[in-house]
């Protein structure tokens, strides 16, 4: 979070903050300068009323110049210079017509209030160099107008304070501008800062609200997939129960049927329950997205099982007009693995393949030992389907978007369950679709 502090910011501010000071200095003066007639009426007691009087027209001029700078809103460094050389005249003044033993009073009080102006304005060195000057201008002039007593009497009975006083005070404005300076610039970083974090507090509550309303949101659709999943699985499930009844109830009658229709029946009866195992075990969507999906693993020959997927979807195939090419390793490999799932992932990948591609083409399931794995491979020369589109296929319960004219519609559904599936049984799918057309492949551990 970088703050920056424009010109216009830091002036305003330190006009603030040199006003406040103004304030302060010139109330002070205002109550307190007339109490310096006490220290009249007790060492110049013979001219304490006139110089009263002086204090209070002083005074009074003080006010008004003050009412009429605050009215003006005129700078507030004139407004000091001015009180200053009002103060100093007088003081100047009192300095030169004193008896010589009420000098070194005097001279103190002069110094005390160059020192005083000094400690509390606000304002650049060079202002109090300038004032010191006039002081000292002041006493000169009056000295030569006034004065009885010779330069060295003056000296030795108070002036030499005040010099050193008045001198020495001119160190202090310098380090006082620049740490009154420094903290205004803290104090304005410090409240841009505050700002900008409620701002992004405001940001942040605003964006929570939105997730929170978006999370219900997808709470709720959760909610209606889940139940719709329920119902439909129910209703599937009566379906395949009816199914697989059927079928029961015709082999039964095996002496009317022919050796193509027990066949046939055959495969009907093994995927009705193959079917009925995964509506079983896919009915609970957290069972479909948890890392502890359970299977009930054997040992089976994979490449029988594959040839079996690719026996059951040639007549799917030649629909298209495709042409299923069998590259599928007539070697035994043994694996251990679910045999349902292992077969859904095989025929999910390779109907997903017929039914992406273009008609009068040709697929190649290619399956291979490779460094103690079965690797199994559809190659599909064509069109390609797309590497992005691919992706959001194989990413859980994603909708892509409608197909082009040779493309069915497509969910990716079965694609990314295929993905799930191959993960959770310690296998790899890997796929890719680029200018040489779509490759999927599965790898599995086989037994030794």
């Amino acid at each position: 979070m970088f703050v920056q502090i424009s010109k216009e910011e830091f002036t305003r501010e330190i006009s603030k903050k040199a006003w406040y000071q103004t304030n302060n200095i010139i109330w002070t003066i205002i109550f307190v300068y007339p109490l310096f007639s006490v220290v009249d009426f007790i060492f110049a007691n013979g001219i304490w009323l006139q110089v009263f009087i002086v204090r209070i027209i002083t005074n009074l001029l003080i006010l008004a110049l003050y009412s009429f700078f605050q009215r003006k809103n005129y700078n507030y460094r004139i407004l000091l210079h001015l009180p200053l050389l009002l103060l100093s005249i007088t003081s100047a003044l009192l300095c030169n017509i004193v008896d010589l033993q009420q000098l070194t009073i005097y001279y103190l009080l002069f110094s005390a209030i160059i020192l005083f102006f000094n400690l509390q304005a606000f304002w650049e060195p060079v202002n109090s160099v300038i004032q010191v000057l006039l002081s000292i201008l002041l006493l000169a002039v009056f000295f030569r107008l006034f004065s009885q007593y010779s330069l060295d009497l003056v000296i030795t009975n108070g002036g030499q304070f005040f010099f050193i006083i008045s001198l020495i005070s001119c160190l202090v404005p310098g380090a006082r501008y620049k740490i009154i300076e420094r903290d205004v610039r803290s104090q304005i970083l410090i409240g841009k800062s505050n700002e900008q974090l409620k701002e992004q507090n405001r940001d942040i509550n605003e964006k929570n609200n939105i997730i929170d309303a978006q999370y219900e949101q997808l709470r709720k659709l959760d909610s209606q997939k889940n139940s719709f999943i329920n119902i439909a699985g129910h209703d599937l499930k009566n379906l395949i129960s009816s199914i697989i009844m059927s079928t029961n109830l015709l082999k039964e009658e095996d002496h009317r049927l022919s050796a193509d229709q027990l066949e046939f029946i055959g495969y009907i009866s093994e995927s009705s329950e193959k079917i009925q195992y995964l509506l079983n075990k896919l009915m609970d969507v957290k069972e479909i997205e948890s890392p502890e999906m359970k299977f009930n693993l054997e040992v089976f020959d994979i490449n029988t099982e594959v040839l079996h997927v690719f026996k059951g979807l040639v007549e799917t195939a030649q629909m298209k007009n495709i042409h299923l090419v069998d590259n599928i390793l007539k070697l035994p490999l043994n694996v251990n693995l679910d045999r349902v799932f292992a077969g859904q992932v095989f025929q999910n990948l390779l109907s997903n393949a017929i039914k992406f591609s273009q008609t009068n083409n040709n697929i190649r399931v290619v399956t291979s030992l490779q460094r103690q794995k079965f690797v199994f491979e559809i190659i599909d020369e064509g069109i390609p389907i797309g590497q992005e589109e691919l992706d959001m296929m194989f990413n859980k319960l994603k909708t892509l978007s409608e197909a082009s004219g040779y493309i069915e519609s497509r969910l990716g559904l079965g694609l990314s369950i295929a993905k799930l599936m191959t993960q959770e049984m310690g296998g790899e799918l890997t796929y890719r679709s680029d200018d040489n057309g779509n490759y999927f492949r599965v790898e599995f551990y086989v037994i030794n």
